[in-house]
């Protein structure tokens, strides 16, 4: 019985641990957030975004250019 409370306790932490990871990842995301609107880029997509890609028949009418 000894082991099944240590491994409690170990999943408590570990809980904890997480939940705090995930609040520290939602103090940065809107520090984030207040920065861009500090500099009036409130709408703009994040760096790291993949470029949209252009449709289909917008290809071809570059190819046949």
């Amino acid at each position: 019985m000894y082991y099944s409370e240590l491994c409690d306790i170990y999943r408590l932490l570990n809980f904890k641990a997480l939940d705090e990871m995930g609040d520290r990842i939602n103090e940065l995301e809107q520090s984030i957030n207040d920065l861009k609107a500090e500099m009036g880029m409130e709408g703009s997509p994040s760096p790291l975004a993949p470029p949209k890609q252009k449709s289909d028949g917008a290809n071809q009418e570059d190819d046949s250019a």
